[in-house]
């Protein structure tokens, strides 16, 4: 087919730029709201997949576990901390070093026990529930943001160190904060090898 003589081909181009990022930060703050998105996204299709709450509630822990084994060695090349001395020390590393630099918020830090193990981690704001207004009624006991528990319980347990990490509280089932719990376990045994002369 022959183009009529006399007209102009029109060239339609679309010209798409992405935002210039002038620093890591704005890229690291893009890259949080990215994954709050399909952070909902995954719920949501979790709950498809699963007719349980605490179903969906062990596979986000689960995941969350898988993501805090690999996350240490971001966070320790990143962070450049020392080795934490306490379980309160490694609290509050984890509420005011991994929390901002991964969710962009800062956790208060209580102890909760005369031995000094058990720590609860209060969060004013949790970013993962920005686009979320309440739980459905069926899913009462659905943990929502479960995930972080197995980010935090993987992440300590590459750094030898076990813990049962439970969300205590949560805004999304009416609490006034969401407050995470972590009880520090025995260390875990690490294999020492010596050479034998």
């Amino acid at each position: 087919m022959s183009r009529p003589s006399g007209r102009k081909q029109d060239n339609h181009k679309i010209d798409w730029h992405l935002p210039t990022i002038s620093s890591s930060a704005s890229a690291h703050h893009m890259s949080r709201e990215l994954f709050v998105l399909t952070y909902g996204a995954l719920v949501a299709q979790l709950c498809k997949d699963y007719e349980k709450d605490e179903d969906v509630n062990t596979c986000l822990d689960r995941m969350g576990y898988d993501i805090g084994i690999r996350l240490i060695e971001d966070f320790l090349a990143r962070s450049a901390v020392k080795k934490c001395r306490s379980y309160s020390e490694t609290a509050e590393m984890i509420a005011q070093v991994a929390f901002k630099m991964y969710l962009g918020v800062t956790p208060s830090v209580s102890c909760c026990s005369a031995a000094g193990n058990e720590f609860s981690l209060i969060l004013d704001q949790n970013p993962l529930v920005d686009f979320v207004e309440e739980l459905p009624a069926e899913r009462a006991s659905l943990c929502y943001c479960n995930l972080l528990c197995g980010v935090i319980r993987g992440a300590l347990e590459m750094v030898h160190l076990a813990a049962e990490v439970t969300f205590l509280q949560d805004k999304l089932k009416g609490d006034a904060v969401t407050e995470i719990g972590i009880i520090f376990l025995k260390k875990t045994e690490e294999k020492k090898h010596k050479r034998n002369k």
